[in-house]
């Protein structure tokens, strides 16, 4: 079974896997385009299995946690080049809504 990795690991996966398998990482520019490709492939699959458009032959048999995977793996190479700590970066953003957006939501008349 294997063993459910934390940010922290999964950048530390990445990155090894980058530096003997991929032998290098792609420069930082290539990688934000290759980021906008891949949300552009979850959102195509998003709007096929949640929207209202229909399947093309091209959409079939692709799964949306493999796409989300390949937004991820792009974004933890990202922040590995930029030397980002994405769960210390996390973090902070989960307390900057807890502070920021405490009531915002439970307010907002549109959410209920």
């Amino acid at each position: 079974m294997q063993q459910d990795l934390t940010l922290r690991q999964a950048q530390e996966s990445v990155d090894a896997w980058i530096r003997t398998t991929g032998v290098r990482y792609f420069n930082e520019l290539t990688n934000l385009g290759i980021l906008v490709e891949e949300v552009g492939e979850l959102a195509r699959l998003l709007v096929r299995t949640h929207g209202e458009q229909s399947f093309k032959e091209s959409d079939k048999g692709r799964e949306l946690g493999d796409e989300m995977a390949d937004v991820l793996w792009v974004l933890l190479c990202l922040a590995n080049q930029t030397g980002v700590d994405l769960t210390t970066a996390l973090q902070k953003n989960f307390d900057k809504k807890s502070t920021r957006d405490a009531t915002r939501h439970q307010r907002n008349d549109k959410l209920h």
